[in-house]
């Protein structure tokens, strides 16, 4: 399946859930590392790599991890939608009760679950997450996955992966490698959720090479 060349006239979507909560302010030492024409252009990739893998998109369902992403799972819908012509199930997968680490952090309240009426079993279920760090949400949304049925395979897709995994998990689609150091934060800022021009943005540290 050819991949074009050049990204999306506008590589704002409107589909996704609004914000619920509002994000802390955008690091001002910071560096950009993707504006908005790069995440489109990542986003584009990936969607044509899922169809590939997939041999299509029969039997996807792709489902955000709240929250941003969410937002990005609505916006690779909307681009396989647009290659296939059918509607592909999509909704969210809330992590917060799964998590490995709440004995230690301040207590979060629950975020949204949406499942597609169609369920999960039996389905390729595509997980879709911002920053792919230690791996422990994405366990997290494997134990709740395990609650909800029984997929045929689950892959995942985020837009950066930043390195530094606790877990044995791999990302099967990766919109951008970022090497970086625990000291840094990977900031990313989505128009329908944050209200802002898409960016990622690296903070505090020392620089890291960026690779592609």
């Amino acid at each position: 399946m050819p991949r074009p060349d050049s990204a999306p006239t506008s590589p704002t979507f409107s589909s996704a859930p609004p914000a619920q909560n509002p994000s802390p302010p955008l690091d001002p030492t910071g560096r950009d590392v993707l504006g908005a024409t790069d995440i489109a252009r990542c986003l584009r990739r990936i969607a044509h790599e899922i169809l590939e893998h997939n041999k299509g998109a029969d039997d996807l369902v792709v489902l955000g991890i709240p929250s941003r992403g969410v937002e990005l799972a609505h916006r690779l819908v909307a681009l396989i939608e647009e290659v296939e012509g059918a509607r592909i199930p999509v909704g969210a997968i809330d992590v917060t009760m799964y998590r490995d680490d709440l004995r230690s952090q301040p207590t979060r309240a629950p975020r949204h679950t949406d499942i597609p009426g169609g369920g999960i079993d039996g389905k390729v279920v595509v997980l879709v997450d911002d920053v792919l760090y230690s791996g422990r949400s994405v366990r997290a949304a494997l134990d709740a996955l395990s609650d909800l049925g029984r997929p045929k395979a689950v892959r995942l897709a985020v837009l950066v992966d930043r390195g530094h995994r606790e877990l044995p998990i791999r990302a099967d689609h990766v919109g951008k490698n970022l090497p970086t150091s625990h000291a840094e934060k990977v900031q990313v800022r989505l128009s329908g959720h944050d209200g802002i021009p898409d960016v990622v943005r690296i903070a505090g540290g020392e620089p890291q090479a960026v690779r592609a």
